[in-house]
């Protein structure tokens, strides 16, 4: 019998740290708040993070001062979550629930919230629409959505910069899935110009479309990222970048900001 989708990210929760924990993870998360924050006003907020896994983001937004209810359906990523919001001292502001995606009208309120995170999941579900319909049904009318994905454009790139795998790169154009290194699993490419048709056909206006990791990915010297003045130099550059076209287009991570 196939191992649970479930119990698979679950036992991953090692990798995923240290993931989180590497230059490239910690970019990732500034960047997404970076964004984020150029549509916040300041003023607190009713956050549901879907598919939140063991709570970096939520714990992020719940220390500014933000009520945050992650949903993910990993038992061993949730007990993470509320670990970590304990230690941080925001335990009080962070709700945890286990559920499926599918299931998630059964455990939260219709309208409820202010703003709703899809962080890190279109890429792992085949019905972008009918995941995303799910989603906004929690968003109340004019409240925001983040979706932050992986970007399939950036594949191509990635195999034939960093790699030097030209054979590789030009199989990835057309290709129907990939496979992540840290969790094993199978991976939809994703595009921004994809996700922001299907969330104008929803009804949802896209008010911003950002890259995450412009330039870290194509840089094959992973360890001088660790290094203290290079990666702040980086994170600058990163930062200029992620508003500015052409780089967001093959950034390794897209980020669209929608509001209903």
């Amino acid at each position: 019998m196939a191992e649970p989708a479930s119990e698979i990210f679950g036992a991953a929760l090692a990798a995923w740290r240290q993931w989180q924990d590497a230059p490239w993870g910690r970019l990732r998360y500034t960047l997404a708040e970076h964004n984020l924050s150029r549509h916040l006003d300041g003023r607190p907020l009713r956050v549901l993070d879907v598919a939140g896994g063991n709570g970096v983001e939520a714990v992020r937004m719940a220390a500014d001062g933000h009520e945050v209810t992650v949903v993910d359906y990993s038992a061993e990523m949730l007990a993470s979550a509320r670990s970590l919001a304990d230690s941080t001292g925001v335990g009080h502001r962070v709700t945890c629930v286990e559920s499926d995606v599918a299931k998630l009208g059964d455990v939260v309120e219709p309208g409820a919230y202010d703003l709703v995170l899809c962080h890190n999941l279109l890429q792992y579900v085949s019905d972008v629409e009918s995941t995303l319909v799910t989603v906004l049904e929690p968003l109340r009318p004019g409240g925001l959505l983040s979706v932050l994905a992986a970007n399939a454009h950036s594949e191509p790139m990635r195999m034939a910069v960093r790699d030097m795998d030209l054979a590789g790169a030009y199989e990835s154009l057309d290709a129907s899935r990939h496979f992540t290194k840290t969790f094993g699993t199978p991976m939809f490419p994703r595009t921004a110009e994809e996700v922001s048709a299907i969330l104008r056909r929803l009804g949802v206006g896209v008010l911003g479309h950002y890259g995450i990791r412009s330039i870290c990915d194509y840089i094959p010297d992973d360890q001088r990222k660790y290094d203290a003045t290079f990666f702040a130099e980086l994170e600058r550059l990163e930062i200029a970048l992620s508003d500015r076209m052409p780089y967001v287009l093959t950034a390794r991570l897209f980020q669209l900001i929608a509001a209903r």
